[in-house]
């Protein structure tokens, strides 16, 4: 009786029209729902490239400083002197 139903089902027109508007709304349905999941990770790896960025400039900063110091106590003290630290 059920395989009877069934057969009638997948056999007319109406049920194979309405499963290929079904699949088609399945397909679009998950296409945007990986389309969300890639904007996030897009948007994650730009956060941690602005993060990055950020860090390495003030590393960069840190290196130009020290390479400016005053390589002894003489030093400093002539810089104090002269007003140029």
């Amino acid at each position: 009786m059920i395989g009877g139903l069934l057969a009638t089902l997948a056999g007319s027109a109406w049920a194979r029209t309405a499963l290929r508007y079904g699949v088609t709304a399945l397909a679009i349905l998950l296409f945007l729902l990986s389309l969300r999941r890639s904007g996030e990770r897009t948007g994650r790896l730009a956060e941690q490239l602005e993060t990055m960025e950020k860090t390495h400039d003030a590393q960069r900063r840190m290196l130009e400083a020290a390479a400016r110091r005053p390589r002894s106590r003489d030093e400093l003290a002539e810089r104090l002197r002269d007003g140029g630290f």
